[in-house]
């Protein structure tokens, strides 16, 4: 019986209608088991090592000197034996670029300001990886929970998972962690943030797989001919997500915002603001519905405190990068906000939806122009509805909000990857450009707790001389990269690529080829 953490890749060939090929690999937190497959380097291995099983099978067992009824009998038995797996590489490539893209827009998007988050309406590169994260995940869920063999038990291991996103998110971003650069470590509990990047893909995931889990004997085994017969063999998912855009939706445009207060302390000195709302509606940075939910759900001093409108114009005259406000800046620029939070993840749940759904695709659909006629007209589709949406000012791209157009616009994004990925990789076999990608993804939760994180640089630099600055880390960006370069943008960046992104990508592949991965 099946292990339901398995990520079945329904990559299969049909040998006389028996041969299924399976897999196990990893969600998001780069969970990986005992895989069966023979050949995982070549795309067109699978069929091959299916017939040398069958061969080897037959050998083994003698048919050729045992009774006619014997010999079939045994030949039904070899036929219906599993054949060793073709694995789909897309899945850990995909993963490992969201991986590899976060570390670069965290430690070199304040030398590029361009890359780094967009202080509100737009969307750059940072604003991608968040949705490619849940999208990554909605596509796993659906291989993991293809067969259920034991419902109970897949809600168990579905719990405990979020359970423990949860918790590491708490660790990494509540405030109890302040690698890299402060070597101390606790958080006050009047202050700790309850919302965070795990704990956004946390809830996602626990929605998303409760559904794919509680529905699986309600859809057929068989998908009916038809382009739309897959959304209505999934209705149950494409209804759940349905439910959470219309809170969102119904939320944002119907809930009040009155006026709202709060404190920034300077020192021992504190100063009192007030912001002046009483609207419904709103999506600009002060009276948004979602920073007033968030506000009332967690409490003002439990929200993000360094909220990324600040590098707007009307903060700063340093926009788009950070910068000392404005003496006329609006009151509102100094105030907290939650970027993941309690709304806006009601909203991400969509996000997880759409990536469920190229996972039924790849699930039911075998060849290749299927499954790429799929993804890439659904790709599309949601890109030019988000465009339509921005740019009728209907509903603006905001990632802060996580607003429907944003949404739409970057799953559609992570769709048409997906798909690229998956011609480079799965059907041209060009793998080997790749495969830094492929090692990260199949480690991705210690890449990102140790580089994105920075929990091992600030290891590193809790080996010091003297002053904490004078740090084997920070001598390396310093000497090796800034003063080589002489300008700390290039310097940084080039130390962003080799020194985190080729440096783990090089340990991922040690502890891949030494079967080591990190499990939640």
């Amino acid at each position: 019986m099946d292990d339901p953490k398995k990520l079945e890749e329904g990559f299969a060939d049909d040998v006389k209608g028996h041969l299924v090929e399976e897999e196990e690999t990893r969600s998001f937190h780069g969970e990986k088991g005992k895989t069966s497959r023979v050949d995982d380097t070549s795309v067109g291995g699978g069929q091959d090592a299916t017939e040398h099983c069958q061969m080897k099978e037959h050998k083994s067992t003698g048919l050729t000197e045992q009774p006619a009824a014997q010999k079939q009998e045994q030949t039904a038995l070899v036929l219906t034996k599993p054949p060793k797996t073709k694995r789909i590489a897309t899945l850990d490539a995909f993963r490992g670029l969201t991986v590899v893209l976060m570390i670069l827009v965290d430690d070199a998007g304040g030398a590029y300001p361009r890359i780094d988050h967009s202080p509100w309406n737009g969307c750059t590169l940072a604003d991608f990886v968040m949705p490619f994260f849940l999208f990554i995940v909605g596509v796993a869920i659906a291989l993991a929970l293809k067969r259920i063999p034991k419902v109970n038990a897949a809600v168990r291991k579905i719990i405990s998972r979020t359970l423990k996103l949860f918790f590491w998110g708490l660790i990494l971003q509540g405030g109890y962690s302040h690698a890299p650069s402060d070597l101390s470590y606790g958080v006050n509990m009047k202050l700790i943030r309850w919302c965070g990047i795990l704990q956004r893909i946390a809830l996602v995931y626990l929605i998303v797989a409760l559904i794919e889990t509680f529905t699986t004997k309600l859809r057929p085994t068989a998908i009916s001919p038809g382009f739309l017969s897959i959304f209505t063999a999934y209705k149950w998912q494409w209804l759940g997500g349905f439910v959470s855009f219309l809170i969102y939706m119904f939320t944002v445009f119907t809930l009040y915002v009155p006026d709202w207060t709060f404190v920034v302390h300077h020192g021992h000195a504190a100063g009192k603001y007030t912001v002046k709302c009483g609207m419904r509606g709103h999506f600009g940075p002060a009276c948004n519905a979602v920073g007033y939910v968030d506000r009332q759900v967690w409490g003002i001093n439990h929200l993000y405190a360094d909220p990324v409108w600040k590098r707007l114009k009307a903060c700063t005259f340093s926009s788009p990068a950070s910068g000392p406000l404005r003496e006329d800046a609006p009151t509102w620029c100094p105030a907290p906000f939650e970027p993941e939070g309690f709304l806006s993840s009601i909203s991400s749940i969509l996000s997880g939806t759409i990536g469920i759904h190229y996972g039924h695709v790849l699930i039911h659909f075998k060849g290749h122009k299927e499954r790429l006629k799929h993804w890439v007209s659904m790709g599309l589709c949601l890109i030019v509805l988000a465009l339509v949406l921005h740019f009728t000012d209907a509903i603006p791209i905001n990632k802060q909000l996580y607003s429907f157009s944003y949404v739409c616009f970057t799953a559609g994004a992570a769709g048409i990857v997906f798909s690229g990925f998956y011609i480079l990789i799965d059907v041209w076999g060009q793998r080997k450009p790749f495969l830094f990608l492929e090692w990260i993804g199949m480690n991705a939760m210690l890449v990102f707790v140790m580089a994105a994180q920075g929990i091992f640089a600030a290891f590193i630099n809790g080996w010091y001389y003297e002053d904490p600055k004078n740090s084997l880390v920070n001598w390396i960006q310093q000497h090796v990269f800034i003063d080589v370069w002489k300008s700390e943008r290039v310097g940084t960046l080039l130390y962003v690529i080799f020194a985190e992104i080729v440096f783990w990508a090089v340990v991922s592949g040690v502890l891949h080829k030494l079967r080591i991965y990190w499990k939640l």
